[in-house]
């Protein structure tokens, strides 16, 4: 038997493409999505989108819906207990003072913004959380490939 080959384009690894999709957690919270009307456009292997999503979409067909329940690991990643720093409370600005639960982006030496989340705030000190906010935490990803521009 010979291998059927389908007529529609696939999703490469370098592929650029149109993709419609939602994120939620399992509570059916969204977290994020882009429409049918304003797909999300990227390049794969470009660090646009979750490295370990694009691998998920590498393969899939032209106007191809994939459901997916991403646990930590293949999503946000788990916490990492040195990803917690205490920071002085006077390299906080005054415009937007640090409060539990506040996440702020903050700079690194790179020049790149990395989310950090307030844990514990005190008189000197500023607890915050460099782990990615969702890190810990199963989510629900659905997708549609509206377009490959290969």
């Amino acid at each position: 038997m010979s291998e059927v080959k389908s007529p529609l384009p696939t999703v490469k690894e370098d592929s650029e493409i149109s993709l419609s999709f939602k994120l939620e957690l399992m509570d059916g919270t969204l977290i994020e999505e882009a429409s049918r009307e304003a797909p999300m456009r990227f390049k794969l292997g470009q660090g646009e989108f979750l490295d370990k999503i694009e691998e998920l979409l590498v393969g899939l067909e032209l106007g191809t819906t994939a459901k997916l329940t991403l646990s930590p690991d293949r999503a946000f990643g788990r916490s990492n207990p040195d990803n917690i720093h205490k920071m002085p409370r006077d390299s906080f600005s005054a415009e937007l003072p640090p409060e539990k639960g506040l996440v702020i982006g903050f700079n690194t030496p790179t020049g790149q913004e990395i989310p950090g989340t307030i844990l514990e705030v005190n008189e000197e000190t500023v607890t915050v959380d460099f782990n990615h906010p969702l890190a810990d935490t199963d989510v629900r990803f659905t997708a549609t490939i509206e377009a490959i521009h290969d």
